[in-house]
């Protein structure tokens, strides 16, 4: 007698299983931590800015002053890249993150590293003093951290969590962006991603091309110091890139952006292998970038403060909000205008 099953009832949409684009920090990836990880933590004895905001970090008022926290999980593959590794980009992101909220000056980091055995000792000096160079660039250092070591096969590789806190005066949430502000971009976009797709994939360009990871809170601060209050939001587009980043400020704003697309830097290499993969460079990541808004009568004090830093000097004035429609966010490609539209996951996982 031959033996019969019967099918399984279908998957719904709270029973789907999680996929790459879940981790890619587009809408599929929001949409994921709101209604699992998050669930039950978004409310709570929370003043300030908590996990309901899913801002770059938390900020807790602390005396006169806010205290910031963010925490980042690194997965890179692969580990060594053009222009970084692993290490540089831990520090380097959780810094950022940081300065996102108007912290520039990290207090310290944490750190914590699980391995997989069989992982080369001489590969882990080499990601340790990236991490400890890309400190010093940053001005802060690890306090504390952990490590542990799994068996063969249960990891690929190596993964960093890295955790940071600062104390600001002044807190820059990714959503006070108000109609007539402009948007900032401080430098050319798509390195990191096309960097590490050239890498993973062996593909060779005319031209070098490195990913941008860097810590650029000192950019940040120069850029809040040019004209004190006159920034009104910012976000670092990494995951889900610069579409999915401005999608996100628009759509907690509550206004519309509306974005020069002649305006956004974009590196030669870059584009073309954008065009040659069929990738938007919009939508891919970028780890040593920010977006900007600013109040209009200040754009251009604060685009001068960015460009006289090193990290700073492509930055570029690239858009407008206004009070049209909230949520959307607008290309205008010089012919005409399109929605831009936001990324369900970043089309090369596992960039950071």
């Amino acid at each position: 007698m031959s033996a019969t099953t019967k099918p399984g009832p279908a998957l719904t949409g709270r029973d789907e299983i999680v996929t790459l684009k879940h981790g890619a920090g587009g809408r599929a990836m929001r949409t994921l931590i709101q209604e699992t990880l998050a669930a039950g933590f978004l409310t709570g004895p929370v003043e300030g800015i908590g996990l309901a905001a899913m801002d770059d970090g938390a900020a807790l008022k602390v005396g006169d002053r806010w205290l910031v926290v963010t925490t980042d999980s690194h997965v890179v593959h692969p580990v060594f890249f053009p222009g970084g590794d692993i290490g540089r980009l831990a520090i380097a992101g959780t810094v950022n993150d940081l300065a996102m909220m108007g912290a520039t000056e990290p207090a310290g980091l944490t750190c914590a590293v699980i391995l997989e055995e069989g992982f080369r000792r001489a590969d882990l000096e080499r990601i340790q003093r990236s991490m400890l160079e890309t400190c010093r660039e940053a001005g802060v250092t690890v306090i504390t951290g952990d490590t542990k070591v799994m068996g063969r096969g249960e990891l690929d590789g190596i993964v960093i969590n890295t955790t940071g806190v600062a104390l600001t005066d002044r807190v820059v949430p990714d959503s006070g962006l108000k109609a007539g502000d402009r948007i900032l971009v401080t430098g050319t976009i798509g390195d990191h991603g096309i960097a590490l797709m050239a890498r993973r994939h062996a593909i060779d360009f005319d031209a070098p091309l490195e990913s941008d990871v860097a810590p650029i809170n000192a950019l940040i601060a120069g850029a809040l110091a040019a004209a004190p209050g006159a920034v009104t939001a910012m976000k670092d587009p990494t995951r889900g890139g610069v579409a999915s980043a401005l999608h996100e400020m628009a759509e907690k704003s509550g206004v519309e952006i509306v974005i020069d697309e002649l305006s956004v830097p974009v590196h030669p290499v870059v584009r073309s292998a954008s065009e040659m993969l069929g990738l938007d460079p919009f939508h891919i990541a970028n780890e040593g970038k920010a977006l900007i808004g600013v109040r209009p009568d200040y754009a251009d004090t604060v685009l001068a403060a960015l460009r006289a830093h090193p990290r700073g000097s492509d930055a570029c004035i690239i858009g407008t909000v206004s009070a049209a429609r909230a949520g959307r966010v607008v290309l205008d490609t010089g012919l005409g205008r399109r929605l831009l539209a936001e990324p369900e996951g970043e089309p090369l996982p596992r960039i950071c």
